[in-house]
């Protein structure tokens, strides 16, 4: 099928008037932005896009987002060592462009090589109502992981920056996001260690109402953590020079 007037209504009515019909429909566009459009028309869009590429990585851009169905993170525990108060400083909050799940948040840390799933604010909170598509993340220089096996600083984020929202059983999906709000807020450091002894630190926002991800989707306020809390955690399997995995000796305390 080919449409000629720029609104993608006319893919709409088609897609919801052919719903479990036999056969396969299939939209020509004119280039990969407009695939990743067309391919998200109804959550799902037509069965296949047909695109004329000007080049080669046109096709490899194209496979990839076919394929950019959703993912699944090998999550694992990640015990609570010791929490420490320490002085002001600068903490982001992520607005995404989604509502995220009770059991779903961003993987934060200090680290590139170990990471804590933060939690979203989809939580009942007293004296201000619940926000689920924010994620009070960390401090600015924590690292957060989007799509692609790329960690971005959370001071480089911006609206529009993909990101992985990921829930307490490793499923990820790509969300974007809508804004970063950076305050200056007291800050909580929290170490914690993987059962073969990598070392992983999240510096938080020093307030209750900030909630981290326990390995089964349990809600933790930070400032309740105690030694021994098991929270969820991400061990990316490379170090990172400028967001990208590299096979290299890197050493971050």
């Amino acid at each position: 099928m080919t449409f000629t007037d720029p609104t993608k209504i006319p893919l709409e009515i088609v897609i919801a008037a052919s719903n479990n019909a036999a056969g396969r429909m299939v939209s020509v566009v004119d280039s990969v932005e407009d695939a990743q459009i067309v391919l998200g028309v109804l959550e799902h869009g037509p069965d296949g896009v047909l695109l004329a590429p000007q080049c080669a990585d046109d096709v490899i851009a194209l496979s990839e987002i076919c394929e950019d169905t959703g993912t699944r993170l090998e999550l694992c525990e990640m015990t609570v060592q010791s929490i420490q108060h320490i002085v002001m400083g600068e903490r982001a909050c992520i607005d995404t462009c989604s509502l995220l799940e009770k059991d779903e948040g961003l993987l934060i840390g200090s680290f590139s090589n170990a990471m804590i799933l933060a939690c979203s604010e989809s939580h009942p909170l007293p004296y201000m109502p619940t926000r689920p598509f924010r994620v009070n993340a960390g401090a600015v220089h924590s690292y957060s992981v989007g799509p692609g096996n790329r960690t971005q600083y959370l001071s480089e984020l911006h609206a529009g920056s993909p990101l992985l929202a990921v829930r307490s059983s490793g499923m990820a999906r790509r969300v974007s996001v809508g804004r970063i709000k950076i305050e200056r807020r007291p800050l909580l450091s929290i170490d914690a260690h993987t059962p073969d002894g990598r070392n992983c630190n999240l510096i938080v926002q020093d307030d209750w109402h900030v909630r981290v991800l326990g390995i089964h989707g349990e809600v933790h306020n930070v400032t309740e953590l105690r030694s021994g809390t098991v929270l969820a955690g991400f061990v990316p399997d490379q170090a990172r020079h400028v967001g990208l995995p590299v096979s290299e000796f890197c050493l971050e305390t």
